[in-house]
């Protein structure tokens, strides 16, 4: 089992990434999203948003391969900026079409382009033939915006543009964060792809993961909220430790 820690807007910076891997049991870290409009970004916007560039695409204590996430809706701007980070040492670039927020939307980025699979084609397409083939791309999508209608195209979509891996928020951005989250549509989704399939979405504590995965049919994760109320989320889900005390909680917060 692999479990990945979410691209949380705000929250998951370099810091928090690297206080989460210390405590072990994550695999692979997701910047947050950096947005992509009309322009290639210098190289100080992707060092600031992924410190970890500096040490290999590595977090500091613990050694845990972070990708960088880029949010946008113009194919190939992003592939310019895909290819520079790329440049930089990126251990993958990871696409963004899951954010439900508004202004995101607003800007034709995020969770909207989930209404145009050519357009996620084409992101993607752009991007894996702008960066070597030995940089895995990836995607992470909601099951929709206002329904579930278009997922099985948008997957369909991402798989013919060539991504290495889909993370499936199990919720339509109508729905928010609101739960449930709807596993069994990822065990729908894992039927018309060969790629492989993260499950994400209302994994709080390792009886949700268990239950993720037997409603999904993955068995790799991604957590994000609960990895926040949970410290070591991912060490109870994978290697049944007790889940950390609020007492434990703060003095690893005061200690770190």
């Amino acid at each position: 089992m692999r479990i990945l820690l979410a691209p949380m807007e705000g929250v998951v910076d370099a810091v928090m990434r690297d206080l989460l891997c210390a405590i072990g049991g994550i695999d692979i870290c997701v910047t947050e999203f950096i947005r992509i409009n009309d322009q290639l970004l210098p190289d100080k916007v992707f060092y600031k948003r992924c410190p970890e560039l500096l040490n290999n695409s590595l977090t500091k204590s613990s050694n845990t391969p972070v990708r960088v996430q880029l949010l946008g809706g113009k194919p190939q701007v992003i592939a310019e900026n895909a290819a520079s980070v790329a440049s930089l040492g990126a251990s993958a670039i990871d696409l963004n079409f899951g954010c439900p927020a508004k202004t995101v939307n607003k800007s034709k980025g995020g969770a909207v382009l989930l209404k145009e699979p050519e357009t996620l084609y084409q992101i993607i397409k752009a991007v894996r033939d702008a960066v070597p083939k030995d940089q895995p791309v990836s995607a992470k999508i909601r099951l929709g915006f206002d329904d579930t209608s278009l997922v099985l195209e948008n997957v369909d979509a991402i798989t013919q543009a060539g991504a290495d891996l889909l993370t499936v928020h199990a919720r339509t951005k109508a729905d928010g964060y609101r739960p449930p989250a709807y596993w069994e549509w990822i065990a729908k989704i894992k039927e018309v792809t060969d790629i492989p399939i993260i499950a994400n979405g209302e994994i709080w504590n390792a009886d949700d993961a268990k239950l993720c995965q037997q409603r999904s049919g993955c068995e790799n994760l991604m957590i994000g909220r609960g990895a926040l109320a949970m410290p070591n989320l991912a060490q109870t889900i994978k290697n049944n430790h007790a889940p950390m005390s609020w007492q434990e909680t703060k003095e690893l917060l005061v200690s770190y």
